[in-house]
C-alpha cells in the first residue's frame, strides 16, 4: 500500500530538498540527498526536536563533493511516517537504515553518524557489516546515563527548553539563535502531537543497558573508523571516543578544543573539511 507523502516543506533556512521513499507497508521515509558517486548515509542524533536538516544543513553542500549525501530522519523522528504499532530501539533504527538503502539500490555505503547517529553506525557494523564501507562518527552515543545526559533524557517542551538543550551542545552559545529554536521547538511539537518523543527517548535509554555495543565484535571490524570529538562535549565525554580508539583496530580520532558536542554545527568548516579529507583518502570517490 502507497502511504500518501505529508504536506510539508523543510524550512528555507535549511536550504534543502525534501524527498520521501516508502520503505515498507506504512512507513515513508524523509530524506535529503544532494552530490553523486559513493554512498554516504547520514544518520542524525536524538535532541529534541531534531532532524536530518537541522543536524547536517551546515554539511551536506560541501561533503556532496564527495558523494552521494543521503541524510534521513530516522523512525519516529522528524517527518518519517511509521505504520501502526512501529517498534523503537537501537536495532530498529538499524533496519530503518537497512530498508533504505534497499529502496534506494544501494549494496554499501559509509555512514556519517551524529551521537545517537554514532551509536546506530556502529551496531549497523555489528549486524550488517557486509553493507558497510567505513563509519564516520562524532559524540558516538550509548553511554550510561551521567550528568547532562539525564536532562538530555528528559527534555522540557518549550522554546526555553530547546534552547537550554541547544546551549549544552556547543560551547559557543550564540549559534544557538532564536530562528534555530524556533524551528526546533516545531519540530519537537511534532514529536508530540504523534506521541513519539516519550516512546523514542524510552527505547534508546533502554538500550544503553540492555544493547550496549558488542565491543569484541568491534575489536574484529575491518574498515575505516573516523571518530570525531569536542573537547568540552557535557553530553558524551570525550573519554567516549578514547574507549571506541582503544578497541577498533582501524580507528582514526579527530579531538576539536573549545568545542562541545554539535561539532558538525560549531566547528562546520573545519568539520568540513576533516571529513572530506578523510573521505577523499579512504572511499576512492575522487
Amino acid at each position: 500500500m502507497t502511504t500518501p507523502i505529508p504536506e510539508y516543506t523543510t524550512d528555507a533556512f535549511f536550504g534543502l530538498e525534501d524527498k520521501w521513499l516508502q520503505t515498507a507497508d506504512g512507513e515513508l521515509t524523509h530524506y535529503h540527498e544532494l552530490g553523486e558517486g559513493t554512498p554516504i548515509l547520514f544518520l542524525h542524533g536524538s535532541g529534541t526536536g531534531v532532524t536530518a536538516a537541522a543536524n547536517w544543513w551546515l554539511n551536506l553542500p560541501e561533503l556532496s563533493a564527495h558523494g552521494r549525501c543521503i541524510a534521513i530522519d530516522s523512525i519516529g523522528y522528524g517527518q518519517s511516517v511509521v505504520a501502526d504499532g512501529t517498534a523503537y530501539g537501537i536495532k530498529e533504527w538499524v533496519r530503518h537504515a537497512v530498508r533504505v538503502l534497499d529502496a534506494l539500490g544501494i549494496e554499501k555505503t559509509w555512514i556519517v553518524g551524529n551521537s545517537l547517529g554514532g551509536w546506530l553506525a556502529f551496531q549497523f557494523a555489528i549486524d550488517f557489516p557486509e553493507r558497510l564501507l567505513g563509519v564516520i562518527s562524532m559524540g558516538t552515543g550509548g553511554a550510561k546515563l551521567t550528568g547532562a545526559l539525564k536532562g538530555h533524557s528528559n527534555p522540557t517542551l518549550t522554546e526555553e527548553g530547546i534552547r537550554n538543550t541547544l546551549e549544552m551542545f556547543v560551547v559557543d552559545k550564540s549559534l544557538v539563535t532564536d530562528q534555530l529554536v524556533s524551528l526546533r521547538y516545531q519540530s519537537a511539537l511534532n514529536d508530540t502531537a504523534s506521541d513519539r518523543l516519550a516512546d523514542v527517548v524510552a527505547a534508546r535509554d533502554r538500550d544503553r543497558y540492555d544493547l550496549p555495543l558488542d565491543f569484541d565484535v568491534l575489536a574484529r571490524l575491518d574498515i575505516p573508523v573516523l571518530l570525531i570529538h569536542g573537547m568540552q562535549d557535557v553530553v558524551i565525554p570525550v573519554s567516549r571516543t578514547w574507549e571506541l580508539l582503544n578497541v577498533i583496530p582501524h580507528a582514526d580520532a579527530h579531538i576539536f578544543s573549545q568545542c562541545g558536542h554539535w561539532s558538525q554545527v560549531e566547528r562546520s568548516a573545519e568539520f568540513n573539511q576533516v571529513v572530506g579529507s578523510y573521505l577523499a583518502r579512504h572511499a576512492g570517490n575522487r
